[in-house]
């Protein structure tokens, strides 16, 4: 037996027998790399000590579990969300594949320090007209330079997901909705890392249930709670620098209803589908109302067709303007088929179906109050008046805001009001703020009573090069 033949006897046995099998490759591997017994004895030993040092290392790092730039160990997502109206790979701990805890307490911003935010989905435009766009390079520059706006987007649009998907887990019938919008908007929040005009929640969440389509958030002593056989549409949303990121989505827990989530589910998408840059938003309005009223839902034996509500619709998004002026329709002939989506914009693509006679009006008690974009300055007379708005200014600016926040010790924002900012005896100035056009309510929107209504929402951008659905994620 020759010296290398010994020496390779000795390093098999130190291998062990759990390792038999790799030192068989390794055999293997030497003789098709041409290492023999004619090979001179000092080469022999250097080449098979050298592979199975190599085996070993791989074999570690292969025992070693994937971690995240944070820290955190990276797992799988497991948790399904209890309601229906989401797709099958839904999640309520999706996030914990990014590294984040369960559940979620890291910053988004900070989750992803160093890395880059998940991109929206990319659609091409729709008209055959705007193909060049995807290789001009005019238009790759133009794109480049909005990256930053892009990023702000898609923080928000990371932490809208990340805030549902840990929603999805507590949304189940007997929660109270105040508290399920607490613990919701707390959450946001949390992730945002709250700071008043600067990043924050955009609007209070919407929770609307069954003939109510939009515009409900339940104020102070509210106890109204989900039942098992309600359709509630949850909708709220983030904004970073002002950038707004808006998207809903339809809860029930029982299947009867299926057909009426999927139809707006998919008009939605439709409508998506259909935007583009130089697209008639009328146009965009024909393909919804067609997309959902081919779907029809049985209740109690009766069945019902799922109508477009025809006096909602979704709407063009800018800095701290939830609703900037352009309006998408969701049925035929919505609106001038002279406007169409440009270069740049950002839309909310949103659309309401209902099981009742597809048109909504303003009732109930109001919750929803926002400040005129373009309200010009009123001189005010009541000091109580005053205060109100001085408040609303510093704290929520032309953003959304509820009674609810009024009410909270922070008055709406920790960070803007960090020693209590809590108002107290305000609907008197409110309504005086209301009436003098500076202030605008938001009622709930209600269809006929004993209806069930739908919403499906995605914030989507109109980038040079394509459009980027931004909200989209594995549950809708």
């Amino acid at each position: 037996m020759s010296i290398g033949e010994t020496l390779k006897l000795n390093e098999d046995e130190k291998v062990a027998a759990a390792c038999a099998a790799e030192m068989k490759d390794v055999t293997m591997d030497g003789a098709d790399e041409g290492v023999n017994e004619n090979e001179d004895d000092e080469g022999n030993v250097g080449d098979s000590v050298a592979v199975n040092e190599a085996k070993k290392k791989r074999k570690k790092r292969k025992k070693k579990k994937k971690t995240t730039k944070n820290g955190n160990a990276a797992t799988a997502p497991s948790m399904k969300p209890p309601g229906l109206g989401l797709k099958d790979t839904a999640f309520t701990d999706y996030y914990v594949k990014h590294g984040q805890t369960e559940p979620p307490t890291i910053p988004v911003e900070k989750l992803f320090t160093g890395k880059q935010l998940p991109v929206g989905e990319i659609q091409k435009h729709e008209l055959e007209s705007q193909t060049y766009r995807e290789t001009s390079e005019e238009c790759r520059a133009r794109d480049r330079m909005q990256e930053d706006l892009y990023s702000k987007v898609r923080l928000g649009a990371e932490i809208h997901r990340q805030v549902r998907a840990y929603s999805q887990s507590f949304i189940k019938p007997g929660v109270e909705l105040a508290d399920m919008c607490a613990r919701l908007e707390n959450k946001n929040r949390e992730l945002t890392q709250e700071a008043g005009l600067a990043r924050g929640i955009a609007f209070p969440t919407g929770c609307s249930l069954n003939h109510v389509a939009a515009h409900y958030t339940p104020n102070t002593g509210d106890k109204t709670c989900l039942s098992f056989d309600d359709v509630m549409k949850v909708d709220f949303g983030v904004q970073i620098g002002g950038h707004i990121v808006d998207s809903a989505w339809t809860v029930s827990f029982h299947h009867r209803y299926d057909n009426l989530l999927t139809a707006v589910r998919e008009a939605t998408n439709a409508g998506v589908r259909a935007s583009g840059i130089d697209v008639r938003l009328c146009d965009i309005g024909e393909t919804i109302q067609e997309v959902m009223e081919s779907y029809e839902v049985e209740l109690d034996g009766t069945t019902y067709p799922v109508k477009a509500i025809r006096n909602l619709n979704g709407h063009s998004i800018a800095p701290y303007h939830i609703h900037a002026g352009k309006h998408v329709p969701i049925v035929k002939g919505g609106c001038d088929e002279s406007i169409k989506m440009e270069e740049g914009e950002i839309f909310a693509i949103e659309t309401f179906g209902s099981t009742g006679r597809g048109y909504v009006i303003d009732g109930m008690e109001c919750s929803h109050y926002m400040k005129n974009f373009n309200a010009p300055h009123i001189p005010l007379r009541l000091q109580s008046s005053k205060r109100l708005l001085s408040h609303i200014n510093k704290t929520f600016g032309t953003l959304a805001f509820c009674r609810r926040w009024l009410d909270r010790e922070d008055g709406g924002s920790a960070t803007v009001h960090p020693k209590g900012g809590k108002q107290e005896k305000y609907m008197g100035a409110l309504k005086n703020l209301c009436d003098v056009g500076i202030v605008d309510p938001c009622p709930p929107l209600l269809d006929v009573k004993g209806s069930y209504t739908a919403q499906y929402e995605h914030t989507i951008i109109m980038r040079p090069t394509c459009k980027e659905v931004v909200t989209r994620g594995d549950d809708y």
